[in-house]
């Protein structure tokens, strides 16, 4: 499995025959300066954990120009058929549902967080819960993005269902949990190989390095990758 971290909560991920964005907040991201069409090339699914302008981000561009199969809840999906995306290319769901995306699955799960997407004046649009996503890749290690989220006890029903070994989590505190709470949730709900920190390093509101992770993962025996922004790795 190749991953490239795109700044902020963006992943791009290629596993199993796929191309998948994750929260392809592109455009405006303080972390990354290349535009979305180079990084969207050859994608063929977009993976949105929530509706905040900072996770959908380029998702509309990126649908239109690649085709590309969108995953997201059911109010994500309609948000963006009502500005033009292929209705055809749509996999909505919600909490506890799986979806095919043919060549691996997507499992929603839940986060604490909000979700809603900003429009002028200060109105937003109410966009269904906050998820969290387990991707189940056939002869490869099952991969779960959090989405934006605080910790919670039922994180250990999500690792006795699904046994994820590579996390994507956040750690930037204020609108997720810090790097402290995180290496808890990691530590005492799962048994990952590979931790990718997130949600970090971006906008000056949110913590500026992931020391307070590092630190509290430190003899956990699981991995911990701090990836430059935009050089793929193996995982």
């Amino acid at each position: 499995m190749k991953i490239t971290w795109l700044g902020h909560s963006a992943f791009r991920i290629e596993a199993a025959g796929a191309t998948i964005l994750i929260d392809p907040f592109l455009t405006g991201n303080p972390s990354w300066n290349k535009g979305w069409e180079p990084i969207s090339e050859g994608v063929t699914h977009v993976l949105l954990t929530h509706g905040h302008n900072d996770h959908v981000g380029d998702a509309e561009a990126i649908l239109k120009k690649t085709g590309a199969m969108l995953v997201a809840s059911f109010e994500i999906c309609m948000f963006l058929v009502g500005k033009g995306v292929d209705q055809n290319r749509i996999n909505p769901g919600n909490t506890g549902g799986t979806v095919d995306c043919g060549g691996f699955t997507t499992t929603f799960v839940q986060a604490l967080h909000s979700s809603s997407f900003g429009g002028e004046g200060g109105q937003n649009t109410y966009l269904g819960n906050p998820l969290g996503l387990v991707l189940h890749f056939p002869g490869d290690k099952t991969l779960y993005h959090m989405g934006d989220t605080d910790i919670f006890s039922d994180m250990g029903l999500i690792n006795e269902l699904h046994e994820p070994k590579i996390g994507l989590v956040p750690i930037g505190d204020r609108f997720t949990m810090g790097g402290a709470v995180a290496a808890l949730a990691c530590r005492r709900f799962f048994k990952f190989d590979t931790v990718i920190p997130c949600h970090y390093a971006s906008f000056p509101m949110v913590d500026q390095s992931a020391d307070k992770f590092i630190s509290g993962m430190e003899g956990s025996g699981t991995k911990v990758v701090t990836p430059t922004v935009g050089e793929a790795f193996e995982a």
